[in-house]
């Protein structure tokens, strides 16, 4: 089977978008406040509770400051060009609003559950949640999509889990979630007819 010839440009719009909303942010506050950000679409379960549905989706475009933006934004541009070239738009936007809505829902259960709450925003849980869904292409490619490959994705994911988990701060739910909800999506979107190099 040829290789697509598709041109990923989903991918440069999710990066545009991010960085857009940063710039703006920065222009009137500071994106390291967490009451700022709070009130400019960050997550708050308590705010979702009260009605504020619209945080589980733009808390994905929002960073607190630009270390956060870029370290997702590297991670999106790595693994999102080749997860969209192969898959397609619709299944590549798919996969990634449902995963980054997957980790803010497992986030808002464990601090209900907990009751420790804290402002949350980042795109980690959709980025994660290509990953999942790039290990799984890999899978079923032969540990190879694009430049990546099966170690090094995986490597890559195991790090970025036990940074989180040995840093305070960190949304870990948000990651988990949404690796496990992009693999699951994955396992359900993408049915390749053989298996192919790309």
């Amino acid at each position: 089977m040829r290789e697509r010839r598709y041109n990923p440009v989903l991918t440069y719009v999710i990066l545009i978008a991010n960085a857009a909303v940063f710039l703006w942010l920065s222009m009137i506050g500071s994106t390291n406040d967490a009451a700022f950000m709070a009130t400019h679409g960050a997550l708050l379960t308590q705010d979702v509770i009260a009605g504020k549905w619209q945080e589980l989706f733009t808390s994905m475009f929002l960073h607190f400051g630009i270390d956060h933006l870029a370290s997702n934004m590297i991670v999106l541009i790595a693994v999102g060009l080749p997860l969209e070239k192969l898959i397609g738009p619709v299944r590549f936007g798919i996969i990634y609003l449902v995963s980054g809505l997957a980790g803010n829902v497992l986030s808002m259960a464990l601090e209900l559950r907990t009751g420790l709450f804290a402002v949350s925003a980042g795109a980690s849980g959709a980025v994660l949640g290509l990953m999942g869904a790039v290990i799984y292409c890999m899978i079923r490619h032969r540990g190879y999509v694009g430049g990546l490959s099966l170690r090094r994705v995986i490597l890559s994911v195991a790090l970025t889990l036990y940074m989180g988990f040995s840093t305070s701060g960190i949304n870990n739910a948000a990651h988990v979630g949404g690796l496990i909800c992009g693999f699951a999506m994955a396992v359900l979107l993408y049915h390749p007819k053989q298996r192919r190099t790309v």
